[in-house]
């Protein structure tokens, strides 16, 4: 997007869609779930157990052919690609990929495809932090300027107003007013460096430049209206290229290094790693991504975001008005949504975190405390709680160009549920939209072991 777009138009596009879409990633894709389990025939143990292993594995064959069914329809209406992980914890798996048929040219996709899968990371970042906190090495309460002296601006909200009636600004003591705690669920009060004209050619892959978190801290604004530390819920990349900064001082550790050490070499995660740069590694399989043409994203946006004709993502021209983003690098994401990953692996760390297997219970408690968040559901520390009729599920959201994923288990961690759609904001024109909730609603509820919904997968 070009440095010359105004600063209210900037705001609106991070409020309306930017941090929505490409940072968040679609939450909310999670819909009521209904239904009970049937109550399977009488008769002597033997044959109920037999009846009941038959109806199980009919009911498993008949839940598969419905999420194939309805990825492959999400993937025509809009979603071009689309993979789907079910572990109901017992059996095996559920791995599904799906396309539309003009994509085939470019990628055959794979159930175990490397994907990008953006704001997920953050959930691996808090773990790392909840990791030293519980070595005595960072403490949740520690203020930012105790880890990075002068690299975080904010501070405590003017209670005044300036002339003109506008709020006077951020007045305080900077990084002392805001915790670790604060940068992990999204309370510090920071803005996002997604509003700048300084960054929105990187994201669009428009300009081709290296970013370190120093440099995008630096680059952040303060909220508007300005919100004290510890006052609301706002997400912001920004927390969590802090959150690196600190990792990598309390350890004198790079963060990737840290990352494969800690999470991905013990966890086996061989198809995953922290980004770098935009190439992706040869000898495997990755989903190419994609988004609207400029032209199509400006008709998505209208109404919430008045785009700049000609304002897009850069990329060749792809068939039904789309643009091939796989080259656009994601490395200035880092902690806060850098990583590239499989389902199956994000799963494997899933259920391992939530299983108690990463980290202590009082961090794990730490971790699951939610503060509301302003888009529905609960936030904790990296990790989102979502409520449904089906059940509770706990995971992240990531979005990316070209990339949006959905990644939860339940609340032991021994189910899990992905699913990974190769565009972002394609998924938000209409139809698309609801082809693709109707998919995560079912593959949600399937793991979840819960009958599938049966309006809205229908739609």
């Amino acid at each position: 997007m070009s440095a010359s777009i105004s600063t209210s138009t900037r705001r609106r596009i991070l409020r309306g869609a930017v941090t929505v879409a490409l940072v968040t990633g679609m939450a909310g894709g999670l819909a009521a779930c209904s239904g009970s389990d049937d109550d399977e025939g009488s008769g002597k143990a033997s044959a109920k157990s037999s009846a009941s292993a038959s109806t199980s594995a009919g009911q498993g064959a008949a839940a598969e052919k419905r999420l194939g069914d309805l990825a492959q329809k999400a993937a025509d209406g809009g979603s071009a690609g689309v993979i789907v992980r079910v572990d109901s914890g017992s059996g095996k798996p559920v791995e599904l990929a799906r396309q539309a048929n003009w994509t085939e040219s470019d990628h055959r996709i794979a159930p175990d495809d490397q994907f990008r899968v953006g704001s997920n990371t953050k959930t691996v970042t808090a773990t790392l932090v909840l990791q030293l906190v519980a070595q005595h090495k960072i403490g949740l309460d520690d203020p930012v300027e105790k880890w990075l002296p002068g690299k975080v601006r904010g501070g405590k909200a003017g209670g005044g107003k300036a002339e003109g009636g506008k709020a006077e600004g951020w007045k305080g003591k900077g990084g002392k007013d805001i915790t670790v705690r604060m940068l992990l669920n999204h309370t510090s009060g920071l803005g996002d460096f997604l509003l700048t004209p300084e960054f929105l050619p990187s994201l669009t892959g428009q300009q081709q430049r290296t970013w370190r978190p120093e440099e995008l801290l630096a680059i952040t604004p303060q909220q508007d209206p300005p919100t004290a530390p510890g006052e609301k819920h706002f997400y912001s990349n920004a927390n969590y290229e802090a959150l690196q900064l600190i990792v990598e001082k309390a350890t004198g550790t790079k963060m990737a290094d840290l990352i494969e050490e800690k999470i991905t070499k013990p966890l086996k995660m061989k198809d995953s790693f922290l980004a770098k740069n935009a190439a992706w590694p040869s000898g495997k399989q990755h989903v190419t991504g994609y988004e609207p043409d400029a032209e199509r994203l400006r008709g998505i946006l209208s109404g919430t975001v008045d785009l700049p004709k000609g304002v897009g993502f850069a990329g060749p021209g792809r068939p039904k008005n789309n643009v091939d983003t796989v080259a656009i690098d994601p490395s200035w994401a880092g902690a806060a949504g850098g990583m590239v990953s499989t389902a199956q692996d994000w799963e494997r760390f899933l259920t391992a975190l939530m299983s108690g297997k990463l980290l202590p219970e009082a961090q794990m408690k730490q971790m699951r405390t939610t503060v509301a968040d302003p888009e529905g559901g609960g936030y904790g520390l990296g990790l989102m709680k979502v409520d449904t009729p089906c059940g509770t599920v706990w995971g992240h959201t990531g979005g990316l160009p070209g990339y949006s994923s959905e990644v939860y288990t339940d609340e032991s961690g021994k189910r899990s549920v992905a699913v990974l759609t190769s565009t972002n904001f394609g998924i938000k024109e209409k139809s698309a939209a609801v082809s693709n909730k109707a998919l995560v609603d079912a593959a949600a509820c399937t793991m979840l072991g819960k009958p599938l919904p049966s309006g809205a997968a229908a739609e």
